[in-house]
Order: structure tokens, then C-alpha cells, then sequence
């Protein structure tokens, strides 16, 4: 069955400092893939990690990323895409004075469950802030590990 995501349709949750706007997950699409459309403000981006099973595909709408693609630091900017190999180390920041806005893709899907399950609810009229350590629990813990995320040093 094909699938029609509206634009002002899907799950947006506050993660980390990020916006990120769920459009299709793994249960969706019958395992194949997971779509989420980032908005990344100056300084936001995860913390290096890895996915055993999942490869993740990004393209740039607007503004610039730095990526880690294993030990290399490389920018993308508007129009790029970055194929990232599952159990490779990779992460993005925005070091940039601008946001940026991205989509990227879980293959398989199923990884986004992180996002949904684990994120804030966003609050009309507030800035979304990053998190502090005493967000890293037991609870956050056990979420990577289950949506297939390992947290790894960082250059």
C-alpha cells in the first residue's frame, strides 16, 4: 500500500535540542524505511554513534552540517546528500550561525522509534534547548539500545 504523508502531518518531538518532525516510520512503510525532516539549530546535532542494522541517508534542504563519517570531518551544505553504512561512527553538528533543515532516512526503518518514544513534546512559545547530562538515565539507556543506537567518543 503507498503512503501520502501531508506536509503539516506527522510526529514532532523536541530531542536533544533538535526538531524533529517524524514522517514515516518502520511500522509504516512494512519495515523498509523511516523519514524524519530535522530542523538543527547552531551548535544541536547528536552525539557521535553507530547502528548495527541501520544505514542512514541524509539530504540538506538549507544551511550546513558538519559530518563524522568514521575519523573524518567533512561539511555538507544545501543540496548534499551523505550515505552513512550501518556500524560506521557518524554524527552532525551545526556550526553554524544559521539553522538547517535536513531529511534523513532509516534502512531498514525502525530506528525513529527513538525520536517518538523518546522525545519531549514540543512547547508553543519556547526555545527548544539541548539536554543536560541528567538526561543521559537508565530510561535513555535502554531506548538507544533498543532503536539500535550506540553512543561513541567524538573527535
Amino acid at each position: 500500500m503507498s503512503i501520502h504523508m501531508p506536509a503539516k502531518q506527522g510526529t514532532t518531538v523536541w530531542f536533544n535540542g533538535d526538531i524533529l518532525t517524524v514522517k514515516m516510520t518502520g511500522a509504516d512503510t512494512g519495515g523498509s524505511v523511516g523519514l524524519i525532516k530535522a530542523s538543527v539549530p547552531p551548535g544541536g546535532g547528536p552525539a557521535a554513534h553507530t547502528h548495527t542494522h541501520t544505514d542512514e541517508t541524509f539530504y540538506l534542504i538549507d544551511g550546513e552540517l558538519e559530518f563524522l563519517d568514521g575519523d573524518r570531518l567533512f561539511t555538507a551544505t544545501a543540496g548534499d546528500a551523505v550515505f552513512i553504512p550501518r556500524a560506521t561512527r557518524h554524527r552532525f553538528k551545526n556550526v553554524s550561525l544559521t539553522h538547517a533543515s535536513m531529511l534523513f532516512f532509516y534502512t531498514p526503518g525502525g530506528a525513529e522509534g527513538l525520536f517518538v518514544e523518546g522525545g519531549d513534546q514540543p512547547q508553543p512559545g519556547v526555545q527548544v534547548l539541548p539536554w543536560g547530562p541528567e538526561r543521559i538515565d537508565d530510561r535513555l539507556l535502554s531506548l538507544l539500545d533498543k532503536y539500535d543506537t550506540q553512543v561513541q567518543p567524538d573527535l
